[in-house]
């Protein structure tokens, strides 16, 4: 058996250039890892069949399943895998689970059929499966632009202490809707994925000022009362909060692991979602 983590990202910025005639939105975002994961085994079998402790996600369309069998095609391969999915990443929030779990199915298939394809054919299978899916077949700190199929590593950020607050909220199609709540007003130049670049490759802290996502401009209007789990992260002492990817988790960072300890205990103890990680 084949065990390996699939860990979790937080946008540092998010930045939508404009759209393409294809529909597609070109992006400049700066990711990052964090330490909670999603845990897969893998075993030899005749079959890919999936099983997860959340057994509404195993079925034909989960990406761990696309990814072993776009492997599968792409070498030609009769190999199976029995694989277990394991969710410590809150599903559908934000984090990229489904897409770490599809590029972590990559890499651990190419080893255990014993492909032995190089990391930048799994770079591509991992575009073909969705737009985070590149990063993750890298993780760390990274500048993804384009499509997401442009990924840059860049310096990895100082280890600071993360707070994820998962807020209840649902929203049917929420990544679509978000990308479709935009308009050209909302577009940027990927200036201000830019600073944060240039401050990791300097060697600086960065200032959470930087941080900026465009989502969080249409966010709160489609989320009903994620602006009151905003006040409530900034009531139990963030300096900062901000929203990753499309959605609905929210974050700060801190040095300071005692301040991230304060906030995570003050959330907890009001009933929210919420977890005290670190970034990798």
């Amino acid at each position: 058996m084949l065990t390996v983590p699939a860990y979790a990202k937080l946008n540092l910025t998010l930045e939508v250039l404009g759209q393409c005639s294809n529909g597609y939105h070109e992006i400049s975002s700066v990711m990052q890892t964090i330490t909670l994961y999603d845990t897969l085994s893998f075993q030899p079998s005749e079959h890919i069949h999936l099983v997860c402790n959340f057994p509404e996600l195993a079925w034909e369309d989960n990406l761990v399943v696309r990814a072993a069998r776009l492997l599968q095609q792409t070498a030609g391969s009769n190999c199976g895998a029995f694989i277990t999915l394991d969710k410590g990443i809150p599903h559908s929030c934000g984090l990229g689970g489904g897409s770490s779990d599809a590029a972590a199915t990559l890499k651990a298939l190419n080893k255990l059929w014993g492909l032995d394809l190089p990391q930048q054919s799994l770079t591509e299978l991992a575009w073909r499966l969705g737009s985070d899916v590149a990063f993750f077949a890298q993780g760390g700190t990274a500048l993804v632009e384009g499509k997401g199929e442009k990924v840059t590593p860049l310096p990895q950020l100082s280890m600071s202490w993360v707070v994820l607050l998962k807020p209840p909220c649902t929203l049917a199609d929420k990544t679509p809707k978000l990308y479709a709540s935009l308009n050209e007003s909302h577009f940027t130049t990927g200036h201000l994925s830019s600073k944060v670049v240039d401050q990791l490759r300097e060697g600086k802290e960065i200032n959470p000022d930087l941080f900026y996502n465009v989502f969080e401009q249409v966010a709160f209007a489609q989320f009903g009362g994620l602006g009151e789990y905003q006040q409530q992260f900034v009531d139990a002492g963030a300096s900062s909060v901000h929203l990753s990817g499309s959605g609905p988790t929210l974050f700060t960072l801190t040095k300071d692991k005692s301040r991230g300890e304060r906030i995570y205990q003050q959330l907890k103890s009001a009933g929210a979602q919420v977890y005290l990680v670190q970034t990798r």
